[in-house]
């Protein structure tokens, strides 16, 4: 059975990892046998040399023992760990004999500490040592100081292990945990150390050296300084100063390693939130606790100190379990990144190479690698969540107790409440049947009954919750989230209580809520390029769907932050609405140009032609609500007859229809990351009839000898978003031809009143605070000052607000244009049915975001708006009527 598991891992390592398959092709020799006794080193070579095949022999027969399932973790990683020392030890007796042949080789040690002081080294791991040196008996030569040769001698061993030449390289050196790097020799006088430790030394040393102990050179002197510093680690008391270590080490990791948080491609399985080294410090911190008093738990192996502290009952031995599983499944996956080119990372890799590292683990792709490692990332976050937080009061598990508590915490339907957690606390959804998430909701609930209690309409809070919770995947991430965060957890009710727009949009992707974590999130929405650098993903070699997906997070992101900003009363509604559309148009920057570069590597690019986008309706005006759809015209420059270079060359024509149709999809189709935008091509010319992308040229004959009223109202608010300046400047150019005169005679206001009267009939008003559709609404609003720019030929401008002023109409209208703009934004977060709300909250939330003291004043502002555009329409429409009497008599 081994020799076909041997056979198979070869296998594996030949076709899914370079590196190994390289030390194969070197060692044709390599065997079964090779496994059963761990590497030698030559001594009748010369050490570099010996020292480096050793290294190569090493790697191969722990990676291929390890695929082959015949090596388990601890004995991959006490032989690498074992090799480790032994080629530090060799190192530093080889420096000190060619330096002082005539010497006995002593008087500088190496302490090993992290994974080499717990013989946990992982595959291609530099090694942490700390170098020290006794002046009194470390060899010197003539006049030399012995600070001078402790530092000749380290940069030997340095030398020794980490120069490449043709036979590779044995270690990597990180001589950078000794006391202030920056400004300390790499070898320390012993009594200099010792002094450092028991005065000045960071918290982080304190855990650091749960995990040492003398691993080369002369052990005695090592022994005698881990003996001397011992005090220092282990404490015999706990006390408020140590709590608050303990709680900056757990910050340290979260805070300095904020990229490769989230599981998935990309997440750092050391770093990571749930990985590798949070294992550790759950391990340390509770050592450090608890190790002053008992020497049993001063265990420097990780696995071993879990068992040891929940023998101990100083941990639950369940968690410890699920800790100790987690970290043998992530320091294997470690590993097997690691052997596929011998670099020292701790990322999954995305694409094809995350499914090289899953078939060289033995799994058909890295879904399959994502779906094994996934439930033990979450144990590992849930419990290590658990650790840092404080400790609060919990709810009762008692139907009559919890009563009493929700009804003293004020909540307005304890009754309901309390079946509501009940049922959480059932498992009622999946995302809530897991121990861990249990627990998360545990920790959580009373800050969140509290905010909920407290929340403007507490009931649709607690019911949007309850909505939330049921379509969640996993609901331990948004809880640990809230726990450590209170002020968000009040800002959650909010938007429970106000937007269920914003809610449903929660449930899609609970990670929203960790963008509203930074003040950063209130601030006005930057630039278009600004916002589209954001978006250009920092991942090299990112490909096409990682780039579109990397997109669409970020405009999630935005929106979600924008819509929130309405609902805390930190942004106008008509700033919010302007952000929605530099958003978008950033987008539309971003993914076109992705889309066309992916496209090209296909069918190349068609000569002297490029691809334009024209803005219409609310993008085209720069103020977008929460829902709006983008109004876009796909056009081209260039010669219709022209083909593209690519290998599979197209005709420019259904080139520029097949882009068009990439470019939508990536605006429009769902992903993981929501939805993004619903596209609009029906202003292109001849409309669906029509192709969906014609040329410049085309546009420019069809707008001046056949468009229709309507095609020209809707140019009014046209504005290219994607193209050259010079192609932009172009389509202006025509634009403000058409708009000013170049156009076919038309009535323009009898057009515009029979069109009118036709959306009225097929698209009524949605409810009674319908700011677009109602009588005297912006479409009534936005009618009125088409029919006067068209006929007047001036007033043009994308903006309507600033066409009003353009045009000279009155500041009344202005102030109602404003006014209606800013209720339509707000309704479509919290009435997306435009139904009166509710709640008097909502009420409020509604009368502040326009301006109005109260929701009398919004119901009298918002019928003087509608009555000064329905006036304004009443204008154009009677004076048609009585043109048509004039024209009768």
């Amino acid at each position: 059975m081994q020799a076909s598991a041997f056979d198979d891992a070869v296998g594996r390592a030949r076709d899914f990892a370079p590196f190994l398959a390289m030390l194969l092709q070197r060692d044709p020799e390599f065997s079964l046998a090779s496994l059963a006794s761990p590497v030698d080193v030559d001594p009748s070579l010369p050490p570099a040399v010996a020292l480096r095949r050793a290294r190569r022999r090493v790697a191969l027969s722990v990676a291929i023992g390890d695929l082959a399932g015949i090596f388990d973790l601890t004995e991959v990683t006490h032989r690498l760990s074992d090799f480790a020392d032994k080629a530090l030890d060799l190192a530093i007796q080889t420096a000190l004999v060619e330096r002082y042949p005539d010497a006995e080789p002593r008087g500088f040690a190496a302490i090993a500490l992290g994974k080499q002081g717990s013989r946990e080294l992982n595959y291609s791991s530099d090694i942490d040592p700390i170098f020290l040196f006794d002046p009194a008996t470390l060899p010197t030569r003539r006049n030399e100081e012995p600070v001078e040769a402790a530092v000749r001698i380290g940069k030997r061993v340095v030398e020794l292990l980490q120069a490449r030449d043709g036979e590779g390289y044995v270690l990597r050196v990180d001589l950078r945990l000794r006391p202030t790097p920056e400004a300390t020799p790499i070898a320390l006088p012993i009594d200099a150390a010792i002094t450092y430790y028991e005065s000045q030394a960071l918290p982080w040393e304190r855990a650091a050296f749960i995990r040492s102990r003398a691993a080369a050179g002369d052990i005695a002197l090592g022994n005698r300084f881990l003996d001397a510093i011992r005090p220092f680690v282990w404490r015999r008391s706990l006390d408020f100063g140590a709590i608050g270590e303990i709680v900056a080490i757990t910050q340290r990791i979260r805070d300095h390693y904020s990229q490769g948080q989230a599981f998935g491609p990309g997440y750092d399985l050391k770093r990571g939130r749930g990985g590798i080294r949070e294992i550790e410090f759950f391990a340390q911190i509770h050592q450090l606790i608890h190790g002053g008093r008992d020497p049993a738990l001063r265990v420097p192996d990780t696995r071993e100190a879990l068992a040891a502290l929940a023998a101990a009952g100083r941990i639950d031995a369940r968690e410890a379990a699920l800790l100790s599983d987690a970290y043998v499944a992530l320091r294997t996956a470690e590993h097997h990144v690691q052997m596929i080119d011998d670099r020292q990372t701790h990322e999954l890799p995305g694409a094809e190479a995350l499914d090289r590292v899953a078939k060289l683990d033995g799994r058909a792709q890295g879904a399959a690698m994502l779906d094994h490692l996934r439930p033990h990332v979450d144990h590992v976050a849930a419990i290590f969540d658990r650790l840092a937080a404080p400790a609060a009061p919990s709810l009762s598990a008692d139907p009559v107790k919890l009563n009493d508590q929700l009804a003293a915490a004020r909540f307005d339907d304890p009754d309901t409440a309390a079946a509501r957690i009940a049922a959480w606390r059932a498992g009622r959804y999946p995302a809530l049947r897991s121990a861990a998430a249990q627990a998360a909701l545990e920790a959580v609930l009373p800050s969140l009954v509290g905010a909920l209690a407290d929340a403007p309409v507490p009931q649709a809070a607690l019911l949007r919750l309850d909505r939330l919770l049921e379509r969640l995947p996993s609901a331990i991430n948004i809880f640990r989230l809230l726990e450590a965060r209170p002020a968000l957890t009040a800002l959650l009710a909010q938007l429970l209580s106000h937007a269920p727009t914003l809610a449903d949009e929660l449930a899609r992707r609970p990670d929203l809520l960790d963008g509203l974590i930074d003040a950063s999130a209130f601030d006005p929405v930057p630039s278009v390029e600004e916002l589209a650098a954001e978006m250009q993903t920092r991942e090299r070699g990112a490909d096409y769907q990682v780039r579109l997906e990397h997109v669409r997070r970020v405009v999630g992101d935005r929106r979600f932050a924008l819509g929130t900003q309405i609902i805390a009363g930190a942004a106008d509604p008509l700033a919010v609405a302007s952000g929605y559309s530099r958003v978008a148009e950033a987008a539309v920057e971003v993914l076109t140009s992705a889309t066309i570069a992916e496209f090209s590597r296909a069918h190349g690019r068609v000569p002297d032609s490029e691809f334009v986008i024209l803005a219409l309706g609310r993008l085209g005006g720069g103020a977008l609500t929460h829902a709006s759809d983008l109004d876009l015209i796909y056009l081209f420059t260039g010669d219709f007859s022209a083909e593209s270079d690519g290998p599979k060359p197209l005709g420019a024509t259904l080139y520029y229809n097949r882009l068009a149709q990439r470019v939508t999809a990536a605006l429009s189709v769902p992903t993981a990351a929501g939805p993004l935008y619903s596209i609009d091509t029906r202003l292109r010319p001849s409309g669906t009839q029509g192709p969906l992308v014609v040329n410049v040229d085309s546009f420019a004959r069809y707008q001046r000898e056949d468009a229709w009223t309507w095609e020209h109202m809707a140019l009014t608010r046209a504005r290219p978003v994607f193209g050259s300046p010079a192609a932009r400047a172009a389509l202006d150019e025509i634009i403000g031809g058409v708009l000013a005169g170049d156009r076919p005679e038309r009535d323009v206001v009898a057009d515009a009143i029979r069109m009118r009267a036709e959306m009225a009939a097929h698209k009524p008003p949605q409810g009674p605070l319908d700011a677009k559709l109602l009588p005297g609404g912006l479409v009534d609003l936005e009618f009125t000052v088409h029919v006067a720019q068209l006929t007047r030929r001036t007033g043009f401008d994308p903006d309507l607000g600033r066409a009003i002023e353009l045009l000279g109409l009155p500041a009344s209208l202005r102030e109602a244009h404003d006014l209606l703009t800013r209720l339509l934004v707000t309704m479509r977060l919290v009435a997306p049915d435009a139904a009166e709300p509710e709640a008097p909250a909502t009420r409020a939330l509604v009368a502040r975001a326009l301006g109005q003291g109260n929701w009398e004043g919004v119901v009298v502002a918002f019928d003087a708006a509608r009555q000064e555009v329905r006036a304004a329409w009443d204008g154009v429409t009677h004076g048609q009527a009585a043109r048509s009497d004039a024209d009768g008599i």
